[in-house]
Order: structure tokens, then C-alpha cells, then sequence
């Protein structure tokens, strides 16, 4: 293989996975966004914390495809469409609920505590994002903090399920946020690039 052709097949890699690394960032901010708009339809009472525990059990779905498809460190071009259209599903459902004739109540001790685990979803989601961007946190170790992404939704649509998160559901989401945060810690802390 002649030399310019070989410098053309490495920046064609080398761009391709700039967009690989641009298409999961991407990924990770429209997680933020929907855990915004969940939590602002809790807020406003458009959202009933029935429907945020449906619509959180979405969002874990979307960071284990996230998780799995992140495994090798490269997310190809048929598992991205696949994880867009999950995304555009979730975000109408986002749209669907906030808009349908069940409300819910924001001053409710349930709603108060969804709000909050959501906002927190949110804030870990930006972490893993600004991870990204600093460059303190690989594609696949992306990957592995989306499955605990997951598991901290399953975790808040299990408890709501019922309309109502009691005081120990809310222990539990909480140990299950806090093991996350340290995990989001301590890869961006110890450049978890691997």
C-alpha cells in the first residue's frame, strides 16, 4: 500500500472515531435533556410519578442498549440508528404523557422525592458527559457507567410503579445513586480510560 494511502485509511479512522466519540456524547446529552424534561413534568404536575416511574424504566432500557453497545469502545452505525429510535420513542412518550389528561401532584412527598432522584439522574448524566468531553472517560467506560445509569432508573421506575415511592424505596434509590456517584468519581478522578 502506497503511503497516501495509508495516510488516507488512518484519517479516515482517525475522523470516524471523532464522530464515534461525537455520536456518544451526543447520546449521553439527550439522556440529560429527557432526565430534564421527567423532572420538569414532575415540577409542573404534567407528570404523575406513576408515569415518571414508566418513563424512567425507558431510560434504563436506552442506557443498557447504551452499555452494550459502548462494550468494544465504538458504537457502529446500525446500533446508533437503533439507539435513536429508541431515544425519539422515549422523547415522545415524554411528550405524550406530560400532555395526556393525568396530572400529578408536585407537592406530594412521592413527586418531591421522584423530582429529586431524577434530578439527580440528570446531574450524573452531565458528569459522565463532561467526562467525555475532558477526555477523562473512554467510550467504553461510558459504556459501564450507563449500565449503573440503568440500574439507578430500574431502580426509581420500580419504586413508583405503584404511584408512590415510600421512604424506604427512597433509601434504596439513594444507595443506588450514591454507589454511581462514586463509581462517575472515580473514573473521571483515576482517568478511567480504558
Amino acid at each position: 500500500m502506497s503511503t497516501s494511502k495509508l495516510l488516507a485509511a488512518l484519517l479516515t479512522v482517525a475522523l470516524s472515531g471523532g464522530a464515534f466519540a461525537q455520536a456518544v456524547s451526543q447520546d449521553v446529552q439527550r439522556d440529560v435533556n429527557q432526565q430534564n424534561r421527567i423532572e420538569q413534568g414532575l415540577k409542573s404536575g404534567s407528570l404523575s410519578v406513576k408515569e415518571a416511574g414508566k418513563l424512567e424504566g425507558q431510560e434504563a432500557r436506552i442506557d443498557r442498549m447504551e452499555k452494550r453497545d459502548l462494550k468494544n469502545g465504538n458504537i457502529s452505525a446500525a446500533e446508533q440508528t437503533r439507539l435513536t429510535a429508541a431515544q425519539n420513542k422515549v422523547s415522545a412518550d415524554i411528550h405524550a404523557d406530560k400532555t395526556n389528561s393525568v396530572t400529578g401532584n408536585p407537592n406530594s412527598v412521592s413527586s418531591q422525592r421522584m423530582q429529586a432522584n431524577v434530578a439527580r439522574n440528570a446531574n450524573q448524566e452531565q458528569r459522565i458527559e463532561n467526562g467525555m468531553k475532558d477526555g477523562q472517560l473512554s467510550n467504553r467506560t461510558v459504556g459501564r457507567l450507563e449500565g449503573g445509569q440503568a440500574h439507578a432508573d430500574r431502580t426509581e421506575a420500580g419504586a413508583a410503579a405503584n404511584g408512590h415511592v415510600s421512604k424506604a424505596e427512597e433509601h434504596q434509590i439513594q444507595r443506588t445513586e450514591n454507589s454511581q456517584s462514586a463509581r462517575v468519581h472515580r473514573d473521571r478522578v483515576h482517568g478511567s480510560r480504558g
